[in-house]
C-alpha cells in the first residue's frame, strides 16, 4: 500500500457549483477522508491546480483553502506532466476550446454537462477523446441522490411492475433581480451567452431516464421565456432572450412515457425541488432529492370523485416512506472517485462524453421540436 497524489487541473472553480460542489465538496473532501480508495490498497489524493480568468477570485478561493497552485494560464497548467486530469465546470460557451486541448495534450478529462452547447459539438468531444486514447466523463450527479437511489432500488426489485409512466416536476422561482438578487448567473437568461432551461436541465433529464428506464425514443417540447426582463449582477436591466420554462414528453423505449415540466418560474408547492412520480402496474413511487415514497397496488385507496364534499383524508398520509438503509455520501464527491478509479485502474465509468452527446441531443431535439411544433425521432448517434 502506497500513497500517491494525482494533480488535476480544475477550470471555472470560480462558480457557484464548480467551487461548491466539485472543489469543496469533492475534491477536497477527498482528500480530508484521506483520499480514493483503489483496489489494491493504495490511497490517492488529488492536487487541484485552479485556473480561470481572475487572478484575484483565484487568490481568493486558494487562500480560503490553503491551495499552492492557481493560475491564469490554462496553457501552463495543461503543460505540466504532473496534472493528469483537466476538469471543466466554465460556461458551457467556453468548454469545447478548453477541453479539446487538454484531450490534444494527452489529459483524462472530466466535464460538468452539458459537455457542449451543439451536438455536432458534443459528438466532436467525443470523437477526439476516443481518438486520443485518454479517459472521458460527465458529471451526472443526480443518478446519485438518495431518492433516485432509493428509486433504482425499488426498479431492481420488481416493485413496479410493469412501468407505465414517468411525472417530473422540477423549478423554483428565481427572483427577477430587480428588487432581490437572483440566485442564478445572469447569462443563464441570455440565448447568446449559452443560457437557457432546455440546454441546461434536459441533458439531467436524459441520463435520468436513460440509466432508471430506458433510452428515449422520441422527444415533443413547449418552451417559454416567460420572464422577459431581469436584471444583472450589477443591478442592470436586460432582455432574457433564453428559455426559462420547457415542459417535455418523452417516449421511452418498452412503451414508458415521462413527462417533466422545468421551470424558473414556479413557486414550490411540493416537498423537494424536484421529485419524480413513478406509476406501474403493481405500484407507484414518488421520488425527490433525499427521499422516497411508495403505494402498493394491494395499499391503494379508492378515491372517489365528488366535487360536492370535502375531502375526508390527506392522499399524502396514504404513502408509505422508503427507508434509507445505508449512509448516503455527496454524489458529486462519488462521482469523481469513480472517475478517478477508472482513469488509475480502469475501474467502469458508463457516464461518457457519448453519454454526455446524448443528453445534448435531447436538448436540441426539444428545442427543435419546440420551433417546429412537432414530435421527433430521436436517432441514434
Amino acid at each position: 500500500m502506497r500513497d500517491r497524489v494525482l494533480g488535476v487541473v480544475m477550470s471555472g472553480v470560480t462558480g457557484r457549483m464548480g467551487y461548491r460542489q466539485h472543489l469543496v465538496r469533492s475534491v477536497l473532501a477527498i482528500n480530508e477522508q484521506g483520499g480514493v480508495s483503489l483496489s489494491n490498497g493504495d490511497r490517492v489524493r488529488l492536487r487541484p491546480v485552479l485556473v480561470g480568468r481572475s487572478l484575484g477570485k483565484l487568490a481568493d478561493i486558494a487562500g480560503r483553502h490553503a491551495i499552492p497552485d492557481y493560475t491564469t494560464d490554462l496553457d501552463a497548467a495543461l503543460a505540466d506532466p504532473a496534472n493528469t486530469i483537466y476538469f471543466d465546470a466554465q460556461v458551457t460557451q467556453a468548454r469545447v476550446a478548453s477541453t479539446l486541448k487538454a484531450i490534444g495534450l494527452g489529459k483524462h478529462v472530466y466535464t460538468e454537462k452539458p459537455t457542449a452547447e451543439t451536438v455536432a459539438d458534443a459528438v466532436r468531444l467525443a470523437e477526439a477523446a476516443r481518438e486520443a486514447g485518454v479517459k472521458n466523463g460527465v458529471v451526472q450527479d443526480k443518478l446519485f441522490l438518495p431518492g433516485l437511489l432509493k428509486l433504482r432500488r425499488l426498479i431492481d426489485g420488481g416493485f413496479f411492475g410493469r412501468i407505465l409512466s414517468v411525472r417530473g416536476e422540477f423549478g423554483y422561482w428565481v427572483f427577477e433581480g430587480d428588487w432581490q438578487p437572483g440566485q442564478r448567473p445572469s447569462w443563464n437568461y441570455r440565448a447568446e451567452d449559452g443560457g437557457g432551461i432546455v440546454l441546461d436541465m434536459f441533458p439531467h433529464w436524459t441520463y435520468v431516464l436513460e440509466n432508471l428506464f430506458g433510452r428515449v425514443e422520441s422527444v415533443y417540447a413547449h418552451v417559454s421565456t416567460h420572464i422577459n426582463e431581469r436584471w444583472d449582477e450589477h443591478g442592470q436591466a436586460y432582455k432574457a432572450t433564453a428559455d426559462d420554462a420547457a415542459y417535455g414528453v418523452f417516449e421511452i423505449e418498452g412503451g414508458v412515457v415521462a413527462q417533466i415540466n422545468s421551470s424558473w418560474a414556479v413557486r414550490v408547492n411540493r416537498d423537494e425541488l424536484v421529485e419524480f412520480q413513478v406509476d406501474g402496474t403493481h405500484g407507484s413511487a414518488v421520488a425527490g432529492l433525499r427521499e422516497c415514497r411508495i403505494q402498493h397496488r394491494a395499499g391503494t385507496p379508492r378515491p372517489v370523485w365528488n366535487p360536492d364534499l370535502p375531502v375526508t383524508e390527506s392522499f399524502r398520509d396514504q404513502w408509505q416512506r422508503v427507508p434509507d438503509n445505508t449512509d448516503f455520501d455527496n454524489g458529486f464527491k462519488v462521482q469523481w472517485e469513480m472517475f478517478v478509479r477508472h482513469v488509475l485502474e480502469d475501474a467502469p465509468f458508463p457516464y461518457s462524453f457519448a453519454a454526455g452527446a446524448r443528453g445534448v441531443q435531447i436538448a436540441e431535439l426539444g428545442l427543435r421540436s419546440h420551433a417546429e411544433g412537432r414530435r421527433l425521432p430521436v436517432e441514434a448517434l
